[in-house]
């Protein structure tokens, strides 16, 4: 790898929770939106996944929220003023 300037970045064993709010999203993605569809093209693709993106964030009620909107917890915290 080092002829290419590639650098392998990984997290040391029992590093399990560095990736889990990733790994969740992709979970949900293909289950709730990749496995579901055939797509056309990459293209298509592509471009259901720019909108799943969004509807994960600002449409999509979390149960792990209390049945919230993720954007909706993310925008109250940054409203709570830190002491």
């Amino acid at each position: 790898m080092s002829e290419n300037q590639i650098e392998i970045s990984m997290d040391g064993k029992g590093r399990t929770t560095d990736n889990i709010c990733i790994e969740r999203f992709w979970r949900s993605a293909k289950c709730e939106m990749v496995y579901f569809f055939n797509f056309e093209s990459i293209k298509h693709l592509k471009e259901a996944i720019n909108k799943y993106i969004y509807f994960y964030n600002f449409e999509r009620y979390h149960e792990s929220l209390g049945y919230l909107k993720l954007m909706d917890v993310y925008n109250q915290k940054l409203l709570v003023p830190k002491d």
